[in-house]
């Protein structure tokens, strides 16, 4: 199980916010580069780079995403308002992956065109929701579409990765929700990334028993509740 730190950006800054709202964030840090760097000397398998301003229409965050890329040796996947095809086919050239989200729910045309480019590997689909409801456009968005039947028409696409986020419990260390999960990692050929909720060492272990293909750190990370190198061990 790979262990991926989450550095979400917002405004230049490293923030977390707490079930995606935005007007309850916490700001850890100015630099950004500086963070990227510091969970890769830590060991990191991937980094998890979200653009938060461009997931909520507010602004864009590229020219420090592409800043971060080019000052550590560690994958990189990038997330967050990749809505246009020609802004995904750009980070696709400088990152190991693309997040997905809203637009792999509102295009399904330009989603098989950008999975001919890029292939499988290269594209994350985007899973977040709220008990089993996938939501969309930075989580403000309720779509009435079923968490399973949507990972289940992805991979009848040809999708494989999959980010998991359960949106109420992202950034409240209350530990992840492991229901949605285990359904989502058992079904063929799903590597499932788990999100949302870690707190300690055990919900790593939770979550690596599912079958987790990853899971990211986030909160528990910045708060000293969990480090890189204890995760590895575990994973």
């Amino acid at each position: 199980m790979k262990i991926i730190p989450a550095i979400d950006i917002m405004s230049g800054q490293v923030v977390r916010l707490y079930k995606g709202d935005p007007k309850q964030k916490t700001i850890y840090s100015d630099n950004p580069i500086e963070i990227a760097k510091k969970w890769e000397q830590n060991g990191a398998d991937m980094l998890h780079i979200v653009d938060l301003d461009a997931a909520l229409g507010m602004g864009s965050n590229l020219s420090i995403i592409k800043k971060i890329i080019a000052n550590v040796s560690t994958p990189v996947e990038v997330a967050g308002g990749l809505r246009d095809e020609s802004i995904v086919m750009d980070i696709a050239k400088i990152s190991k992956r693309v997040v997905l989200g809203t637009l792999a729910f509102k295009d399904k045309i330009i989603l098989k065109k950008l999975l001919e480019n890029l292939g499988p590997e290269k594209i994350v689909i985007s899973v977040d929701h709220k008990e089993g409801e996938i939501v969309t456009h930075g989580w403000q968005k309720g779509t009435g579409v079923n968490l399973i039947d949507a990972i289940k028409d992805f991979l009848a696409m040809g999708f494989s990765e999959f980010l998991l986020t359960n949106v109420n419990r992202d950034g409240t260390l209350e530990g992840p929700e492991l229901k949605f999960l285990e359904q989502a990692c058992q079904l063929e050929n799903a590597n499932v990334i788990a999100s949302g909720g870690i707190s300690n060492i055990k919900d790593v272990q939770d979550v690596k028993e599912k079958n987790s293909f990853g899971v990211i750190l986030g909160k528990a990370l910045y708060e000293n509740k969990i480090t890189i190198e204890e995760a590895k061990k575990v994973a």
